[in-house]
């Protein structure tokens, strides 16, 4: 237990002086780091706590997700029953009360009818229930009825992709390690550390980014579309921006191409140097981009963003490139934020903000000026509890707590961990609990002393028959660390965080280091007495 080798010592050492190099930078401020040149180094990411921020609660619109699927389904029924070489005549299909009724002109394909509108139904969980009901209701209609367990299964579903769309549109800003956690049914967490104005953020995760191309109707009566009806197979539509200076306007209902086919949108500028969105089609978008434009050249069509009709410029030639430009009113934020959106996808379902929250900076450097004196006046006291209790030996549990603080600072930098509040309490603890492993090794040699053995073996015995229990207590300690990461979310995983690197490191510095500094003593002044 005492034999150590001299590639073992340098190890150590220079394990230890690593550390302390690589937790500098977290020691002081980024632009003092910058101006010594260790801008590049690794640093601890402060929380929303700390730091300040924006913290958003997203409540998801169920209602609205509902709508979606019940149109995706209406749709689908009517593609699906035009489909093979056996067509099922259908009537007109109603989507009152929240389900999907149509009725079939030939009753002699009723039961296939029925067949295959069950085909476009999927079974939810392990139960077998389907996520629609089919019913046929006075002989010749078809009544498709959205089930609840379908409902709550497209929630989840939905609410997992929001949930990653989300995360990919706060990264797109350049944040440091951002919070964003489901809570519930339908709600999403968020928390910007950093982002002391939230305006920004609410605009960017409250736009849906559902892009639509589709037709003008040119067919339709100004009167009428003006009056909000539109012709059979068109929808009316808002245009704020619309040249002619009605409100609204009248498309096909037909999506000629959607957001689902992008495969990237950047910021640029026209030729009047005016904020412009360019978007780029994958190899199916472009093909299906560059048919429908060859084939309504000289008509207008609208490119739609979440209901509402940014542009309508006519298709003055096919575009074959599967490049397209975005215009609007946009200023260079607001073209930003639509490309950050695009980008990251469409939200499959509109959020909402319900609570809305700002942490100024300085409650962060309050937090952090409470936290640092916390440390020291743990530290200050475990240091003199150690001199007095344990003499030579509790000046080696202290240079350990010491070179603890910094090994914990430099791994928390090298895994871009973040320190909250919590993280600080549990940073805390941790000097407290540092030396508990030398409390364990000292009393064991001073027990051993006292059963006579001379200072070798007590030594000897001491680390050996310390190092089990040590290893048991911190075993336990660190599953309770585990369950805490694993389970919880926001402070207590930053409090688990630093508990399970703390435990790791004492464990090196308190045992392995102390027991080197022992060894090396007793090699060279070889004592036939310690006072302990």
């Amino acid at each position: 237990m005492l034999d150590f080798p001299r590639w073992k010592v340098w190890g150590i050492l220079l394990v230890l002086l690593a550390g302390v190099l690589v937790a500098i930078p977290s020691l002081m401020p980024e632009s003092t780091a910058k101006g010594l040149g260790l801008g590049g180094m690794p640093r601890i990411n402060l929380g929303l706590d700390l730091s300040g921020g924006s913290h958003l609660k997203l409540e998801a619109d169920t209602a609205d997700l509902a709508k979606q699927n019940l149109a995706k389904m209406e749709d689908t029924i009517r593609t699906e029953m035009r489909r093979g070489d056996t067509k099922i005549g259908i009537g007109d299909i109603s989507t009152a009360n929240g389900r999907i009724s149509f009725f079939v002109r030939d009753i002699a394909q009723l039961d296939a009818a029925v067949e295959r509108a069950r085909q476009q139904t999927a079974a939810v969980g392990v139960t077998g229930q389907r996520d629609w009901n089919v019913a046929v209701v006075d002989s010749t209609r078809i009544v498709m009825t959205p089930t609840q367990a379908g409902l709550d299964a497209a929630v989840d579903s939905a609410m997992n992709t929001a949930t990653e769309v989300v995360r990919k549109r706060i990264d797109e800003l350049g944040t440091r390690e951002p919070t964003i956690v489901r809570e519930g049914k339908d709600r999403i967490l968020v928390q910007v550390p950093g982002l002391a104005d939230p305006a920004g953020l609410k605009a960017l995760l409250g736009k849906t980014a559902k892009l639509e191309f589709k037709l003008v109707d040119l067919s339709a009566d100004p009167a009428s579309v003006a009056a909000g009806r539109a012709p059979p197979g068109s929808q009316i539509v808002p245009y704020p921006g619309n040249p002619g200076g009605t409100p609204t306007i009248a498309v096909q209902r037909r999506v000629i191409i959607s957001g689902d086919d992008l495969i990237d949108a950047q910021v640029g500028n026209d030729q009047n140097q005016q904020p412009i969105v360019s978007i780029k089609f994958n190899a199916e978008g472009g093909r299906k981009f560059a048919r429908v434009t060859q084939e309504n050249t000289g008509k207008p069509f609208a490119m739609i963003l979440d209901g509402s009709v940014l542009s309508a410029p006519n298709i003055n030639e096919p575009i074959l490139g599967g490049n397209a430009q975005i215009s609007g009113s946009f200023t260079v934020d607001s073209a930003n934020q639509l490309a950050i959106a695009l980008r990251s996808g469409k939200l499959p379902v509109a959020l909402k903000v319900i609570e809305e929250r700002t942490v100024g900076a300085q409650l962060g450097a309050d937090s952090i000026h409470a936290g640092v004196v916390a440390s020291i006046i743990a530290s200050v006291a475990v240091i003199v509890f150690m001199l007095v209790t344990y003499g030579r030996f509790g000046v080696y549990a202290n240079l350990a707590v010491v070179l603890n603080i910094f090994v914990i600072l430099a791994v928390m930098a090298l895994l871009n961990a973040t320190l909250t509040l919590p993280g600080i309490a549990g940073f805390v603890l941790t000097i407290g609990t540092a030396v508990d492993a030398n409390v364990l090794i000292n009393e064991r040699i001073r027990e051993e002393r006292r059963r006579g053995r001379n200072v070798i073996q007590s030594v000897e015995l001491g680390y050996k028959e310390a190092s089990r229990t040590i290893f048991e207590a911190n075993t336990v300690h660190a599953i309770s660390g585990l369950i805490m990461l694993a389970l919880g979310s926001g402070p207590v995983k930053g409090f688990a965080v630093v508990l399970l690197i703390g435990i790791a490191t004492s464990v090196f510095t308190a045992v392995l280091f102390t027991r080197m500094l022992v060894a090396l003593w007793i090699r060279r002044a070889r004592p036939t007495e310690i006072t302990i």
